[in-house]
């Protein structure tokens, strides 16, 4: 059996050394668990409202941020997607998350392809896509990564699918503009639920959905119902909207046992 752990939680704006220490301490309430994966929300160490977002970069090897996270994945000896940081390379940004393993070592990265640009999104103003789909072998399966907006994209976790992924994560800020939290939050979030379980059953995999939760400023707050769900689209962990970590035990058997059954990756 793997180990997930998925982390929910509200970064402060512009605090990552208070963000990464609440990271560290949320592994570290749960270290008595089997933990071979941490999954971690986009943008995770600066927020999304915040000058560090356009300000304060990482360098094309994660910078500060990230050899603090290949510390904590050293020290609690458990792969890390690190959800987002904003990378810089030849004076542009990208949405990227590093992929580390228990070792501190950088795997892979996966700079977001599909960017919010949409409903009032305006990240491709500041952010430049990425133009690679990514999976990554680990100790225990292969794992295939999107980002938040990516998961409105079948063809993109289907590509995941077809490269071996057996789990995809996705590390997101899924926010809605307050009149919609205020008035239709539930519609928001069933939506948001069903793409989850349908991403996951489409492509008979697993899927772990780790977003941010809570006010983000006077206009956006995050939906939080962070989401772990089976390669039949049930739901095996679900948060509401407080600060917390799914746990969950996959069997990555299933995976492969249903693969042969239905070869889902190989039929268009």
């Amino acid at each position: 059996m793997t180990g997930i752990l998925c982390i929910q939680f509200k970064p402060v704006c512009d605090d990552k050394e208070f963000n990464i220490k609440t990271i560290e301490r949320l592994i570290k309430e749960n270290c008595d668990k089997n933990i071979d994966l941490v999954v971690m929300p986009e943008f995770f160490s600066t927020g999304i409202d915040h000058t560090a977002f356009i300000n304060e970069p990482e360098d094309i090897n994660g910078g500060n941020t990230i050899s603090k996270i290949q510390d904590i994945a050293i020290k609690y000896q458990t792969n890390i997607i690190a959800g987002t940081v904003i990378e810089t390379e030849n004076k542009k940004l990208y949405n990227t998350s590093f992929i580390i393993n228990r070792h501190g070592k950088i795997l892979a990265k996966y700079r977001k392809i599909h960017l919010f640009n949409y409903l009032g999104g305006t990240e491709g103003e500041r952010i430049t896509p990425g133009d690679e789909v990514v999976t990554v072998d680990f100790d225990f399966g292969k794992v295939g990564i999107a980002i938040c907006y990516d998961i409105r994209y079948p063809l993109h976790y289907k590509k995941l699918a077809q490269q071996g992924a057996e789990i995809i994560v996705l590390p997101t800020a899924w926010v809605v503009s307050d009149e919609i939290y205020k008035n239709s939050l539930k519609n928001e979030m069933e939506i948001w639920i069903a793409l989850n379980r349908t991403r996951a059953y489409d492509n008979m995999v697993y899927t772990v959905s780790s977003n941010q939760t809570g006010k983000i400023n006077d206009n956006i707050s995050a939906i939080g119902t962070s989401i772990i769900c089976s390669p039949l689209g049930d739901i095996i962990a679900k948060a509401d909207n407080e600060q917390c970590v799914l746990y969950a035990q996959l069997n990555l058997n299933s995976v492969r046992s249903l693969k042969t059954i239905y070869p889902i990756a190989s039929i268009d």
